[in-house]
């Protein structure tokens, strides 16, 4: 299946790039920007092509019949965002029980213009005590990108710096619906 990605990857004319330099176990790949259901194709695309299968956080309402069956086999874990922060608990339990278990988040939490990131990404990784990893999707040089590791300080402000001077830059499918914040 990696071979197929990199191919349909390369036929459109992007590259997928695994730079991370140091050996994980359980981590959570945050990916910005997020504006436009694209975002998904490249980077199912891009996991598949270097190989890494990781699970995805998604609205539970989706996980009806015939969608269900679909977002499961591809790595979809449903999420009641009602709960608000004890939505958190088990996807912690989930980490804690788990050996090379990796769950993509989209910070932004939406491919509308947002004027806040969701933290929740933050507050699992610090919880469950395993990194981010920074990844982008950047349209003006077609480049799907999983790079630098950020091991959480427990510091939300200070970690955001680092994590907002790392997307600064980035080229968004839709530039009017990304807000670095």
């Amino acid at each position: 299946m990696g071979f197929i990605s990199k191919s349909i990857l390369k036929v459109a004319g992007w590259k997928a790039l695994y730079t991370v330099k140091e050996p994980l176990d359980n981590f959570i790949i945050i990916v910005a920007p997020h504006t436009s259901s694209w975002d998904f194709v490249l980077g199912r695309l891009t996991m598949s092509a270097l190989n890494l299968h990781g699970k995805f956080l998604i609205k539970k309402e989706w996980f009806r019949f015939p969608f269900s069956t679909l977002l499961r086999w591809s790595g979809g874990v449903p999420v009641d965002r009602k709960k608000g922060s004890n939505s958190i608990k088990p996807i912690v339990e989930l980490f804690n029980s788990s050996h090379n278990f990796c769950l993509v988040i989209t910070p932004e939490g939406t491919r509308k213009y947002t004027k806040n990131w969701k933290r929740g990404y933050y507050f699992i990784a610090n919880a469950a005590k395993v990194p981010i990893v920074l990844s982008y999707i950047d349209y003006k040089e077609k480049v799907c990108c999983i790079s630098d590791v950020l091991h959480t300080t427990g510091n939300y402000e200070e970690d955001f710096k680092i994590i907002e001077d790392f997307y600064r830059g980035r080229t968004a499918r839709h530039p009017e619906r990304y807000n670095l914040s």
